[in-house]
């Protein structure tokens, strides 16, 4: 199993550099970067570029003005046109785009290995800062996510299993479908319109994960102030994440009924409460409980990022958002690479636990 972990370990390396490759190129061809994110501010006519640099932007315009716009000037940046080519020089080695491509991809990847990724182009902070600060409001909401889903799920799917073709099964599959069907932001809208003062109750608040002056509340009363703020969040992930894991569950526990080890341990005359959870339910949990790593990392990308928006959930998939709204180049390729190095680990863990859970699952024979 050592060696298996250590080639994992080593494949992460090529399968990381591959990702940044190809979001790096992608990166190149979208329009509006953050030379032209400043160009736009210069101009007065920025769409969203929060700036720590709006100084830096406003001494650029004021060298500007006095006759240093150039008619004619012909730029490769949008909103440069008659600006002193001087000006656009100086605004691209700010941001190091004065230098070649590969050189900028391969100085990337070099502070990336040693985990140094400099500083926001729009924020005052650096990188680093920005994820570790906003990271445990998006794995706040990640694992309790997973961890209802996981407590709906397992005893529903048995109970599915169990029930199987009964009308209780047909109408939780119902159910089931209705809720993977629907996205879980559609879900978040609904619930802020019916207890988030929408139109209808305003039992829960709509913004933030705790209240001001939360650190001067008493240790129950914040408990109190975090779940109170994080039900509607963690409400609408869960409605619509909980029906794949319930499936999943059911046709494993209908695929360990069929087996021959549980008519024979029904002719020894043990009961069918001690058939099920004695002998059935640790082969049947294997794939569930061994896929808890990846199922919350699922969760994490998938889900968070559309709920923070639009709860105003000061997480990673708001920052995310708002980096590549504001082309904060970054921190765009900061929480790309901490999500997919999370993402790969988390991976690995769920392979150690397969088998951890059950010995007989050997990965040594793997070929990569």
């Amino acid at each position: 199993m050592l060696a298996y972990i250590f080639r994992r370990l080593l494949l992460i390396i090529p399968t990381l550099i591959g990702i940044m490759v190809i979001n790096f190129v992608v990166i190149q061809f979208a329009p509006g970067g953050p030379v032209e994110q400043v160009l736009a501010e210069m101009r007065g006519n920025a769409v969203d570029a929060t700036s720590a640099f709006s100084g830096q932007a406003g001494d650029l315009q004021t060298n500007t003005q006095g006759g240093s716009l150039q008619a004619g000037t012909t730029s490769k940046y949008r909103g440069a046109q008659g600006l002193d080519p001087a000006i656009i020089k100086e605004i691209e080695e700010q941001f190091g785009f004065d230098k070649p491509v590969h050189e900028r991809f391969f100085s990337m990847l070099w502070d990336y290995a040693r985990f140094d990724f400099g500083n926001s182009y729009f924020r005052d902070e650096s990188v680093i800062n920005l994820v570790l600060d906003k990271m445990p409001v998006s794995v706040s909401l990640g694992l309790w996510t997973t961890l209802f889903v996981y407590l709906i799920s397992i005893p529903l799917g048995i109970r599915k299993a169990v029930k199987d073709g009964s009308s209780f099964d047909v109408w939780s599959s119902s159910a089931i479908v209705i809720g993977y069907a629907i996205p879980s932001f559609l879900f978040a809208i609904l619930l802020i319109i019916l207890f988030a003062g929408g139109r209808y109750m305003d039992i829960f608040p709509l913004r933030g994960l705790t209240s001001p002056g939360w650190e001067q509340l008493d240790w129950f009363g914040r408990i109190k102030d975090y779940l109170w703020h994080i039900t509607l969040p963690v409400t609408a992930m869960v409605i619509s994440g909980f029906a794949s894991l319930t499936m999943l569950t059911k046709n494993s526990f209908l695929d360990q009924i069929g087996m021959q080890y549980v008519q024979t341990a029904r002719a020894k005359g043990l009961s069918e409460h001690q058939v099920l959870y004695g002998h059935v339910f640790r082969n049947a949990m294997l794939i569930v409980i061994a896929g808890f790593p990846s199922a919350f990392i699922s969760i994490l990308f998938t889900g968070s990022i559309l709920i923070e928006v639009i709860f105003s959930l000061d997480g990673l998939g708001l920052l995310g958002w708002e980096a590549t709204i504001n082309r904060d180049y970054p921190v765009v390729f900061a929480t790309l690479y901490f999500f997919t190095l999370l993402g790969l680990i988390l991976q690995l863990v769920g392979d150690v636990m397969y088998h951890l859970i059950d010995p007989r699952i050997d990965f040594e024979s793997r070929d990569f």
